[in-house]
């Protein structure tokens, strides 16, 4: 996560630069770290983990770097076939304490390495014995260190939920990693885990701060929600099933995200794929659930539960081309749920539309002017009466498949100031 140069400067004494190394390194693969929506404020002590309290910094593929993302410990008791620490692997192990995970925080603090942590661990003795640790960890970081900055916890599953709940008070975020989306997976794959260990904690955490909100207590009880992560690839579940999967925990446990992670064949083992899953189904996945979230869409409508997203055009356009009978749509008068709907139309352009055309009748030459992708709505839409795109549905398919893989198409990065770039950037598809 941090380069060499902050390993050598960090000198607080308390952790070795090689437990350090290891402890980081040993994190990485964990993508449900953003920071973002909590509530709580600087009371008088240090760190502000306020709406934006935490900056952001990302690497090119899209995860953010800006928190001390660190495991307390990669020595597991679990053996979880896909995971770099799981207790059968051969790797170097590392813990560290309260007081040390505290000491470095607050050191990485001062020097504006970072301006929040995420905190997980592997099963450590055991789920109790490691939620304790954890649950120690910030409730010193808060009550000792006066420290007020932005802290997502990993929830250990099997612990005590007792000791959930009191993390919660403390940590802005909490997540239970689902990693592999079905049951008969977990059994292969992550033999000690089920989906209920995994479930029962974010329902029980999801009811607890339902309840905290309606009586209004004082205090926070994580104010930024729940996250989780899916692994994807490792196990044979298409994308139909993860989304259908996504869209229950969004609507049973108000998750704010589900995160998805493309297999990487970090360990050797019989029963996972020799190969890294590919980058573009992660992505699909993450357009995906964009339409879930902002768009109105449901998992249905985006992918029968056995099919798998289509890797040539969105998953909007997608759509879109299946229900080619309902376009063109005139954009001077379809309604905003509509809208929504039209490839190349994002949800602030939709926004603007609507507002601009109460005052003027709309063309392309202000669609263009509002930044909409023509490129792909004007298959789907007139203005003023006029179409200028192509109605048969294999031609559709073709200019948007070659518009996707054109050397101006670019997938996700977070550092071009192309126009595609930025659409992904903001989710508009």
């Amino acid at each position: 996560m941090f380069d060499k140069h902050a390993f050598v400067c960090y000198n607080g004494g308390m952790i070795s630069e090689e437990r350090l190394r290891i402890l980081t390194e040993s994190a990485k693969y964990d993508v449900s770290c953003s920071s973002s929506g909590s509530a709580r404020k600087n009371a008088g002590g240090m760190g502000n983990g306020y709406v934006a309290g935490c900056c952001h910094s990302f690497t090119p593929d899209g995860r953010c770097i800006s928190l001390l993302k660190i495991l307390m410990s990669n020595d597991c008791a679990f053996d979880c076939k896909y995971c770099m620490s799981r207790r059968s692997s051969d790797v170097p192990r590392a813990s560290a304490s309260p007081e040390e995970i505290c000491e470095l925080v607050i050191d990485f603090y001062k020097r504006n390495y970072i301006e929040g942590l995420f905190l997980s661990s592997a099963v450590h003795v055991s789920p109790n014995h490691t939620m304790e640790q954890l649950l120690l960890t910030v409730k010193k970081l808060r009550t000792e260190y006066g420290f007020h900055g932005y802290i997502h916890l990993k929830g250990i599953p099997k612990a005590d939920p007792m000791l959930a709940f009191e993390a919660a008070k403390y940590a802005d975020r909490m997540s239970y990693n689902i990693e592999l989306p079905s049951e008969r997976s977990l059994k292969l794959l992550a033999p000690q885990k089920s989906r209920e260990s995994l479930l029962a904690p974010m329902r029980a955490l999801s009811e607890r701060r339902t309840a905290f909100k309606e009586e209004k207590r004082r205090g926070y009880f994580l104010p930024a929600g729940q996250t989780t992560q899916m692994i994807v690839g490792a196990s044979p579940e298409p994308d139909g099933q993860i989304l259908r999967l996504s869209q229950a925990l969004y609507r049973a446990n108000g998750l704010k995200r589900v995160y998805f992670s493309s297999y990487i064949p970090v360990v050797r083992d019989s029963l996972l794929p020799d190969r890294p899953a590919a980058a573009i189904r992660e992505h699909r996945l993450y357009q995906a659930d964009w339409l879930l979230r902002f768009y109105g869409f449901s998992a249905e409508e985006i992918a029968a539960e056995s099919e798998n997203l289509s890797l040539d055009v969105d998953p909007k356009c997608a759509w879109a081309l299946k229900n080619m009978h309902l376009f063109p749509v005139e954009v001077n008068r379809a309604p905003l749920e509509v809208l929504l709907r039209v490839p190349g139309i994002g949800a602030q352009s939709a926004y603007k539309i609507m507002q601009a055309r109460r005052y003027t009748q709309l063309t392309f030459a202000d669609l263009k002017r509002m930044r909409v992708v023509l490129k792909r709505a004007r298959h789907f839409i007139t203005a003023g009466g006029k179409f200028y795109g192509e109605k048969r549905e294999q031609m559709v398919r073709g200019l948007l498949a070659a518009g996707e893989n054109s050397a101006n198409a670019v997938q996700l990065s977070m550092f071009s100031e192309m126009e595609a770039a930025r659409s992904a950037l903001t989710g508009q598809l």
